[in-house]
């Protein structure tokens, strides 16, 4: 195999924004992994647009404390995203335990899922330490890049 073959199929792993890439054939069997950076995909919190024509000024007023009261309980929580599109699986397989379970201690190399993109499972490691308080998306979903999975307290 030629070193510019290898070159290639490192492009289009970060292309493909891919952790883990396997290729094998007869004479060859490469396995290429690199960090999973979930943190380096977190978005900034979307301020609430305010609708030009709210009907009331009582309206604004009762969702105020809806919207303040989210944004404290998100304060001491972070949020697991995922890394890449893909479909979501809590465990290594249908038999096994999960993961992660709520309630469960977390550090910063614990594995929390599996996304399965392009036949490839991608261990995604937490990459913060705490306590899983909410998992947000079900065995089998379908994910988007930058999609909520988990909040850690």
């Amino acid at each position: 195999m030629k070193l510019e073959y290898i070159d290639q199929l490192i492009e289009k792993m970060e292309t493909a924004n891919l952790v883990e890439l396997t290729y094998k054939d007869k004479e060859v069997d490469i396995k290429l992994k690199r960090e999973s950076k979930v943190r380096e995909y977190q978005a900034q919190p979307v301020q609430p647009v305010q609708s030009v024509e709210a009907p009331a000024p009582q309206a604004p007023v009762a969702s105020v404390p809806e919207t303040s009261g989210p944004a404290t309980d998100t304060s001491n929580t972070h949020t697991i995203k995922a890394p890449m599109v893909g479909t979501f699986y809590k465990s290594p397989s249908p038999e096994a335990d999960p993961y992660v379970q709520v309630g469960d201690k977390i550090e910063n190399d614990t594995i929390v899922c599996i996304l399965e993109a392009m036949k490839l499972f991608n261990e995604i490691e937490a990459e913060v330490s705490g306590e899983i308080v909410e998992i947000l998306v079900e065995d089998g979903e379908m994910v988007e890049y930058n999609q909520p999975l988990f909040k850690v307290k």
